[in-house]
């Protein structure tokens, strides 16, 4: 996140649906280094990858740290499509890590887990504001306007509609 919050409301100048990927592991057990720490390892590889491949469909992501046992990613993507191409593609990251994975999970017993949620949000149906704040979630993958363009209110801002 940059550093300078910008002035005034802005809210996220994002057109059409998006969809918003929450993924992360939770460490079970620290003691079981060899369960978790691949896991770990992998998500910045595959964020790496993703972002030299502008058309991959990852719009943006942020890392959250639940410390001291959960990592998590949340990405936002232009569709469910690009993402779960991604996902089965045998010749990106994804594919083999989760493989990798699979294999560890079963040997582990528990040592580390993870979790994904997808929400497919359709034009129209979100809205956001940013108040002294660096642009930030959906604002930092898609650029911020002043919210006076999308509508004062949440409300109206909702109520809009996709943009032409």
């Amino acid at each position: 996140m940059g550093a300078t919050p910008l002035q005034g409301r802005t809210t996220a100048d994002h057109q059409g649906g998006v969809v918003v990927f929450h993924i992360g592991m939770r460490i079970n057990r620290f003691r079981a280094l060899r369960s978790w720490w691949p896991v770990a390892a992998a998500m910045p590889q595959m964020l790496a990858e993703l972002e030299k491949d502008p058309q991959s469909g990852l719009l943006g992501h942020r890392t959250r740290l639940g410390f001291p046992r959960v990592i998590e990613s949340v990405q936002y993507w232009e569709s469910q499509e690009k993402l779960l191409a991604y996902a089965a593609d045998q010749s990106r990251q994804h594919r083999p890590a989760w493989a990798a994975f699979n294999r560890r999970a079963r040997e582990a017993q528990g040592g580390v887990g993870i979790f994904h949620e997808t929400f497919v949000v359709p034009a129209g149906s979100y809205e956001s504001i940013y108040v002294a704040m660096p642009p930030y979630g959906l604002a930092a993958a898609s650029g911020v306007v002043p919210v006076g363009r999308r509508g004062e209110t949440a409300r109206e801002r909702l109520e809009s509609g996709p943009r032409s």
